[in-house]
């Protein structure tokens, strides 16, 4: 059974090769939300490092453009192929590749290059997807075959897609002279699916990554990457900021906390005041969150996260620009948000229009304009950024 209008989640993990500043691995993506479809490109360039790294973009990017211009997946492949420019010392132009063309009702086009192939699993199993070869002709490599597939996801799917410093991790070594191998590969990943059925895209990655770093013995032979595309139920968050302009909303305001399923957060001090209000929940400061740049949290009753508002998410704002992984860094107010937002697929804010008086004078709403335009930056950057489905209304 096929689903209907799945949510579909994407993430990604890499680890660059021991000893480069770059990865010659890329992989990009992008939600063409008009459209109803996601693509997804992985790309390894030649080699290692920064040259590795530019015909990886370069692959990656073409792919991108042209299927997101609706060219057929497979001639974009074979313009890909006849483009690539050639290394000026080993007399070749290589980059392999795998393109995902995914549509909101689960149907799923591939095209691959010489990466190891992808993994398309339902549940803890391995499903057998019906692949067909076919061949193009390049002035500059000769005739290389291509692999196309296309099918539809069930719910609870999982399409991973990773590169040869997975399957070759650990290659050489005395338990694994061949390397990891996509077997093993196979095998692990039904193994945590198994253990932790509702494992998400993020974490199943990462898991990945970690685990193929540890066959090398924490220094790489190549770059490690995989991605995975989850096929499931949505997971929700919603986040008040900012009074409502009519007071008669407090209610409604405090009701969407109340009646929510899913997480939620509350973000400013006055937006709290009135949620705890409305609800005769205490509202207490955790001091222990004390941060010099952020200000603390504060906790409330059935409430996932409450913090204050406008500097927190400039801070928000910050983290999401500079593509940091929220994970390694330091907690603070800011950065647990950031990561209920990994942690999430659809993000709801909803935003007060109120003038904050205590802040300012109510002829000069530029407090107002900092909070709208603030949010509808995040929101921008959670749908583009981070493929998830993020809204903004104002109340």
């Amino acid at each position: 059974m096929t689903m209907k209008n799945p949510f579909i989640e994407v993430d990604f993990a890499q680890q660059s090769k021991a000893g480069e500043g770059a990865a010659g691995d890329v992989f990009i993506s992008n939600r063409l939300a008009e459209e109803g479809r996601i693509v997804c490109v992985l790309a390894d360039g030649l080699g290692s490092g920064v040259k590795a790294n530019v015909l990886a973009t370069l692959t990656a990017t073409m792919a991108m453009k042209y299927v997101c211009s609706e060219m057929d997946i497979r001639k974009a492949a074979e313009v890909i192929m006849a483009t690539l420019p050639i290394c000026s010392k080993r007399k070749i132009g290589y980059s392999t590749f795998t393109i995902v063309d995914i549509h909101n009702d689960g149907r799923i086009r591939v095209v691959e290059h010489d990466n190891p192939p992808y993994l398309l699993m339902v549940g803890n199993e391995k499903k057998t997807v019906e692949k067909t070869q076919f061949e193009i002709d390049t002035e500059n490599l000769g005739r290389r075959c291509l692999s196309y597939s296309c099918f539809h996801a069930e719910k609870g799917s999982r399409l991973v897609v990773y590169s040869d410093g997975v399957s070759q991790s650990g290659m050489g070594s005395s338990q694994m002279p061949l390397g990891w191998t996509d077997a093993n590969a196979v095998s692990f990943l039904a193994g945590r699916v198994r253990r932790f059925p509702g494992i998400s895209a993020r974490q199943l990655s990462r898991e990945v990554v970690s685990k193929a770093l540890a066959n090398d013995r924490y220094k790489p032979e190549d770059d490690i990457s995989c991605a995975v595309i989850n096929f499931r139920d949505p997971r929700k968050m919603l986040v008040l900021t900012g009074p409502p302009i009519n007071p008669e909303r407090d209610k409604t305001m405090a009701s969407m906390i109340a009646n929510y399923r899913g997480r939620t957060a509350i973000c400013g001090g006055t937006t709290a005041t009135i949620v705890s209000r409305e609800l005769d929940r205490k509202v207490e400061v955790d001091l222990s969150s004390y941060d010099p740049q952020v200000p603390p949290l504060s906790f409330m009753e059935d409430v996932d996260l409450v913090t204050e508002g406008i500097l927190t998410m400039s801070k928000v704002a910050e983290l999401l620009e500079s593509g940091k992984d929220p994970d390694t860094l330091k907690t603070n107010a800011a950065v647990k948000l950031v990561q209920a937002f990994m942690q999430s697929d659809i993000i709801e804010f909803v935003v007060g229009t109120k003038i904050n008086e205590a802040h300012q004078d109510p002829n000069l709403p530029v407090e107002l304009d900092i909070r709208r335009n603030l949010i509808r930056r995040i929101v921008q950057m959670l749908n583009e950024k981070c493929m998830k489905e993020a809204t903004c209304k104002f109340i």
